[in-house]
């Protein structure tokens, strides 16, 4: 069963938080950072993406960058932009982007339950990913940037997050790209207390974005015995069904020597193809390519989608294991130059700007994964192929950090 911790976070002044929270450091470049970060101190790029502060090239994996980093978090606590509550608290966050909301509940989850797999796993982590966070633990003595978790919905959770929301939060801003953060902090005993004996009931957790981090995590746990307050680590836990997940689409530089032409005929064989169609895909099963200035619609015949194995199934596996392995000669999706991976949080029109400047030869736009297919696949074990998922809205750095 499922463990949620109470901690006391380190958070920023209500007034400043616009001004210091951050997109995670993983979704832009450091030129993206450097920019983003302009003219503004605040700014928690400073110690997620600390090469900004220092020479252009310099070794990202280098020691003066992590020094950087704790140098800036250091000068943010010291000068009062960052204040730690005095006792340990669990809270709420709640994310609104466009018509979408979503309320987690701000939690320290366990890293020995991630090691006994009741948080569940469903990405492969690559070593020198996980040290690079690992360093980055070590060097701020926090974690700072929070793992996305999602459990099956309990009505009795959603009860409790409902009737907390109502009250005045204590954090309330909306960011550059339109999203909303609001906060409320829960520091009385009962309501504690519920929560996490609601989440002993929880069988599961399910990280959806984090996979780098909630390692690192474990790592820094068994590095110090599970001394401090390693012992968790930093979570945003929402329940399944206000998740939002995006399809993440894929745009091909070549036709692996065909004319536009013989790959529709040769596409003709895995897919019902449609005349002149839509950039978005309704459906489970069905796709849309980019190609030649004009969108196909593509189903996948039924013959190639009727397994009942849950990674098998996946339109991104489908895709790969028909399509761009057979067809286009891509055979490891995770090493090829010739593929690009489009979050769909920049839409079809990015799809269409990589075509029509001939930076590409075609592009696929996907049907989402659904969360229910995540929980599957984790559930027996399985790991989900490479670019399966965007999450959308982002969790911010820095509006909680967890001290260890």
């Amino acid at each position: 069963m499922a463990t949620v911790n109470p901690f006391p976070a380190l958070r920023p002044k209500p007034e400043l938080a616009s001004q210091v929270c951050e997109l995670p450091y993983d979704v832009m470049s450091s030129e993206e950072a450097r920019e983003m970060a302009l003219g503004n101190p605040l700014s928690f790029l400073h110690v997620s993406k600390p090469e900004i502060d220092l020479p252009p090239g310099v070794d990202l994996y280098s020691a003066e960058v992590y020094a950087q980093g704790k140098a800036n978090f250091g000068r943010l606590i010291q000068e009062g932009v960052l204040v730690q509550d005095p006792t340990p608290c669990l809270y709420l966050y709640r994310q609104v982007m466009g018509r979408h909301s979503q309320v987690g509940i701000v939690a320290a989850a366990s890293c020995r339950e991630y090691q006994q797999s009741i948080v569940k796993k469903h990405e492969l982590t690559r070593i020198d990913k996980e040290d690079d966070r690992v360093r980055h633990i070590e060097a701020l003595n926090s974690q700072t940037g929070p793992v996305f978790l999602t459990y099956r919905a309990a009505p009795a959770i959603d009860a409790l997050v409902a009737r907390r929301t109502q009250e005045t939060p204590g954090i309330d801003f909306t960011a550059k790209d339109g999203v909303r953060h609001t906060t409320w902090t829960i520091n009385d005993e009962p309501t504690i207390r519920i929560l996490r004996e609601a989440f002993a009931g929880v069988p599961y957790l399910y990280i959806a974005d984090g996979h780098h981090r909630s390692a690192a995590a474990a790592r820094v746990f068994e590095s110090r015995k599970g001394t401090g307050h390693s012992a968790g680590f930093l979570s945003v836990i929402f329940p399944h069904n206000q998740m939002q997940i995006l399809p993440y689409n894929r745009a091909l530089k070549d036709l692996n020597g065909l004319s536009a032409q013989t790959m529709l005929e040769k596409l003709d064989g895995v897919f019902m193809v449609g005349a002149k169609g839509s950039s978005k895909p309704s459906r489970k099963h069905e796709l849309s390519i980019y190609m030649a200035g004009e969108w196909r619609t593509l189903h996948f015949r039924p013959t190639f989608a009727s397994t009942q194995d849950p990674i098998e199934k996946l339109d991104v596996t489908l895709l790969q294991k028909y399509v761009l392995a057979p067809l286009f000669g891509i055979d490891d999706p995770r090493t090829s130059k010739r593929i690009h991976f489009v979050g769909g949080i920049r839409g079809t029109a990015e799809l269409e700007k990589l075509v029509n400047s001939g930076e590409c030869a075609c592009a696929f736009s996907m049907f989402p994964t659904g969360i229910e297919d995540l929980m599957a696949i984790a559930d027996a074990g399985g790991i989900m192929p490479p670019k399966s998922t965007w999450f959308e809205p982002k969790l911010r750095d820095a509006l909680f950090c967890h001290m260890l």
